[in-house]
C-alpha cells in the first residue's frame, strides 16, 4: 500500500506519537487543571509542554498565546464569528478552502461585506490585488498559506504588509504549511495562525488550534463556546484571559499529547530537511505526470513555489474510476473529487469533477512516487 493522501490526514504516524498517546492513557489520564492530584498535575504539564513546543516552532514568545481546539476548521470559525461584525469588510481569495468560504458566506448572509480576491489558473496571488480590494475600513483579511488542491504558496509576509497598511488583522490558515515549511508568524507578519494538528505537524485527529499573534487584542474576539475551564470557577461569566478565554470543556489530553510529539519529531528530524524530501518528491510527481500523454497536471511547475500536493486530471477519465483503479489494481491511496474547496477548483478550471490529488509526506518514498508513477501511465495507457 502506497499513501499519497497526507494533505487530509498524515499517516502512517511517527512510533512517538503513538507511545506519547498510550502512555498519557496509562499514566496522565487526569483532566487537566481541573484537580490538584498527580494525575491531574501531570497531565496539564503535558498539554502546557505541547504549547510550549508550538510556540517554539512558530516562534511565538507566549505559549499561553496557543489555544487548543479541535481542528483547524474550529479555528478559523473562532475568529471570523469572533471578531467580524456586521458591517466589516473582509478580504480573501478564491483558492481558500470551505473551511474558510462556508463561514464566511454565512456571515455574508449576517451584513458583513466580503471581497474575493481571483488567483491565477495555478493558484497564485498577485499582492496587488489585495491591495487593490483592501479599503480602510477592512477589518480582516483571510488566506491560506498553501492550497489544498494545487499546494500553490501564497505570499503571506506581501499580505500581511498590505493588511497592516489599513488597520486589518491577517488571518491564515496553515493547515497544508504548518510542520512541512518553516512558519515564523513574527517574521512573516501573521497576526492569526490556524493550524491543524492531523496533517503536516503528525499528531492525531481531532487535534488543531489557534495562535494570536501580539498585535491582537483578544477582547475583540469573542469565544464559540462557553463554559468549564478549570479557572475562576467562582464566576458565571467566562473567563477572558488566554487560553482559557477560548478552550471550554474538557480538552482533548490525549491528542495533545499526540500532537506534542509529532511536533518533537518535526524539530528533530528537522523541518528543512522535511521541507528538502517533499520538494523532491513533488518535483518527481510533476516531471513523471507531465511525461504521460493525456495528463494534466496543475499548479505551478516550480516545486519550490507548492508543497507536496499535487492535482491533475486525465483526458478520459472521470477522476473517481482513476482514484478507485489507482487503489483497487496498484494499492496507490489518494483522493479525488473537489477536495472540499469548491472555489478553488473554479480558479484553476476542473470544477465540477475536481482531479486526482497525490499528497506525499516525510514517509514516502522515491520508490513509492516510482510505483504511483507506473499505475497511472498503464491505467492512462490502457
Amino acid at each position: 500500500m502506497i499513501y499519497l493522501d497526507n494533505a487530509a490526514t498524515s499517516w502512517p504516524k511517527p512510533p512517538e506519537v503513538i507511545r506519547a498517546m498510550s502512555a498519557y492513557l496509562e499514566s496522565a489520564g487526569g483532566n487537566p487543571v481541573r484537580s490538584g492530584h498527580r494525575l491531574s498535575i501531570e497531565a496539564g504539564r503535558i498539554v502546557y509542554d505541547t504549547r510550549e513546543a508550538l510556540a517554539e516552532l512558530f516562534n511565538v514568545p507566549d505559549p499561553l498565546r496557543v489555544v487548543f481546539t479541535p481542528g483547524a476548521t474550529y479555528a478559523i470559525n473562532l475568529v471570523l464569528f469572533g471578531l467580524l461584525r456586521p458591517g466589516d469588510h473582509v478580504v480573501t481569495t478564491s483558492m481558500e478552502h470551505n473551511a474558510v468560504m462556508r463561514p464566511l458566506r454565512a456571515l455574508e448572509g449576517r451584513g458583513v461585506r466580503l471581497t474575493v480576491v481571483r488567483c491565477a489558473g495555478d493558484g497564485s496571488l498577485d499582492p496587488l490585488a489585495v491591495q487593490q480590494a483592501v479599503t480602510p475600513g477592512t477589518r480582516l483579511v483571510v488566506i491560506n498559506h498553501a492550497s489544498n488542491v494545487v499546494g500553490t504558496l501564497l505570499p503571506v509576509a506581501e499580505v500581511a504588509r498590505i493588511a497592516h497598511a489599513v488597520g486589518a488583522l491577517l488571518l491564515v490558515d496553515a493547515a497544508q504549511s504548518a510542520g512541512v515549511i518553516p512558519i515564523d508568524m513574527r517574521d512573516l507578519g501573521i497576526d492569526l495562525l490556524a493550524f491543524a494538528g492531523h496533517k503536516g505537524l503528525m499528531g492525531p485527529p481531532g487535534t488543531g488550534g489557534l495562535i494570536i499573534g501580539e498585535r491582537v487584542d483578544e477582547a475583540l474576539i469573542e469565544p464559540l463556546v462557553h463554559g468549564g475551564t478549570g479557572s475562576r470557577s467562582e464566576y458565571e461569566i467566562q473567563p477572558d484571559f488566554l487560553p482559557d478565554k477560548y478552550e471550554s470543556g474538557t480538552p482533548n489530553g490525549v491528542g495533545i499529547a499526540g500532537l506534542g510529539a509529532g511536533v518533537r519529531f518535526i524539530c528533530e528530524r528537522g523541518i528543512e530537511a522535511i521541507r528538502a524530501h517533499e520538494v523532491m518528491l513533488t518535483s518527481q510527481l510533476l516531471d513523471g505526470l507531465r511525461s504521460v500523454p493525456g495528463i494534466t497536471v496543475y499548479g505551478p511547475a516550480d516545486p519550490e513555489r507548492r508543497v507536496a500536493v499535487v492535482s491533475f486530471t486525465a483526458a478520459g477519465w472521470p477522476v473517481s474510476e482513476l482514484g478507485m483503479r489507482l487503489d483497487d489494481e496498484y494499492g496507490v491511496l489518494c483522493r479525488v473529487g473537489l477536495h472540499c474547496a469548491p472555489a478553488a477548483h473554479r480558479t484553476i478550471g476542473t470544477f465540477p469533477e475536481g482531479t486526482v490529488r497525490f499528497a506525499p509526506g516525510p514517509f514516502t518514498t522515491v520508490e513509492d512516487v516510482h510505483v504511483a508513477l507506473r499505475a497511472v501511465e498503464r491505467i492512462v495507457r490502457g
